[in-house]
């Protein structure tokens, strides 16, 4: 149980990791006037193909999205854009919040308004990735990367990443609903994880159980006992990195880099995330690696694995929907501002009850989904009805609770604004 817990503590702090460079990449972006040029210019074709087909001119797009005919994919609608918008406005504002990465929403969120599994992992990647590049600060980190590790771990991550946009395509040609399935199932294991742990740190936190409940407080810089056994195994090429941590460096066998790149690169392209929920613990709990150089090396595969994901497993395949992925941009963007600012006005207790509330809500939204897809597929025998009832009830308790969410956080923001200026000056 304690080994769960620490896990669950690296994972967060990983999350916060990740939030801190969304924050920096939304601040590059909307902070120079020839990147918010390029993303007007990104926007335009959507823009104008929304006036097109409002006026009823536009060709139907489902026919080149995604392809199986019987199964499509959501197709542009004015409607589909704005919710795209809201989607990532809500993720933007849960990493800025609660300074933890709120792309495990996203793909549950596009999967409760119709977009098929596929397409909402292939897009939520393309997003990641079009944000990255637009707003890249990764030459900021590079002090803090250990080239060795972070060539050996995208050698397992690729690798990784290409089995898992393999296994999801296949899937989907099997059946589009199995491909949903499968990532819905693997979504309700991950969050279910998330869910228990992030409830049982508020309530201790509300008891006054700082020891336990603060993010990363039992994570120093000595090498944990997994770590050490990791590192104790001497199977050539070994690898030495930490210099500056440890005199003399640590050591570790490539082996286990590839290992730790090829379940990240695969979870990432199953769930279409960056996977630095999974690389900070993987590095710091299992590889003993200091959380100085895990936090460099987490960036630089992000960057890289997100892309490689999008690009080859994904776009070229159609399963990228572009208008979703500059919504989500859109509202991501601000989301993480706004997110930001709040955190000086909104005490620490209710960020913590937050973050557990959304990780719970994408938890229930996937778990409510899951009878429907297993009665579809012969799985269960429940009637129809059923199934559709438990998953609507599902997505409103989802869209209930990241809504109130988004509204609490937007009244704190204009009720304070004076304040936030004040501060700001």
């Amino acid at each position: 149980m304690s080994y769960c817990k620490d896990f669950y503590q690296m994972m967060v702090k990983g999350s916060e990791a990740h939030a801190r460079w969304e924050l920096e990449m939304s601040t590059n972006i909307l902070g120079s006037p020839k990147k918010r040029a390029i993303l007007f210019l990104l926007l335009l074709p959507i823009i104008i193909g929304g006036v097109a087909i409002a006026a009823g001119d536009g060709p139907g797009l489902p026919n080149v999205l995604g392809g199986k005919n019987a199964y499509m994919p959501s197709h542009y609608t004015n409607l589909i854009f704005v919710a795209s918008i809201f989607v990532g406005l809500c993720a933007g504002l849960i990493t800025g919040c609660i300074g933890a990465g709120g792309g495990f929403i996203i793909a549950p969120a596009l999967m409760s308004a119709g977009v098929k599994g596929i397409l909402a992992v292939g897009t939520d990647l393309f997003h990641i990735f079009a944000k990255a590049i637009m707003g890249s600060v990764l030459h900021r980190k590079l002090g803090n990367i250990s080239v060795s590790l972070a060539v050996t771990f995208l050698v397992g991550s690729l690798v990784g990443a290409t089995l898992g946009g393999m296994l999801n395509r296949y899937l989907y040609d099997l059946n589009p609903v199995l491909s949903d399935l499968f990532i819905t199932t693997v979504y309700v294991f991950i969050l279910g994880f998330l869910s228990f742990y992030a409830l049982m740190d508020y309530f201790k936190a509300r008891k006054g159980d700082t020891a336990h409940s603060e993010p990363g407080a039992s994570a120093g810089e000595a090498i944990p006992p997994l770590g050490k056994k990791v590192q104790s195994v001497h199977i050539p090429p070994m690898l030495t990195f930490d210099e500056g941590v440890t005199p003399g460096g640590r050591k570790i066998s490539a082996i286990f880099l590839v290992l730790s790149g090829f379940i990240v690169g695969m979870a990432a392209s199953i769930m279409g995330v960056g996977g630095g929920f999974l690389t900070f613990p993987i590095f710091v709990y299992g590889l003993g690696v200091s959380s100085m150089t895990t936090v460099g090396t987490d960036i630089f595969q992000i960057v890289f694995t997100a892309g490689y994901s999008a690009l080859s497993q994904y776009a070229l395949y159609g399963f990228v929907f572009y208008t979703l992925a500059m919504g989500m941009l859109i509202g991501s963007l601000i989301g993480v501002q706004v997110g930001s600012l709040v955190t000086k006005v909104v005490p620490g207790i209710k960020i913590r009850l937050f973050f557990a509330l959304a990780v719970t809500a994408g938890f229930i939204n996937r778990l409510f989904a899951l009878p429907e897809k297993l009665e579809s597929l012969g799985y269960i025998k429940i009637s129809k009805e059923m199934g559709g009832t438990l998953g609507t009830v599902g997505n409103s308790l989802f869209f209930l609770i990241i809504g109130i969410f988004a509204i609490f956080v937007f009244y704190s923001f204009f009720s304070n604004i004076s304040k936030l200026k004040t501060e700001g000056n």
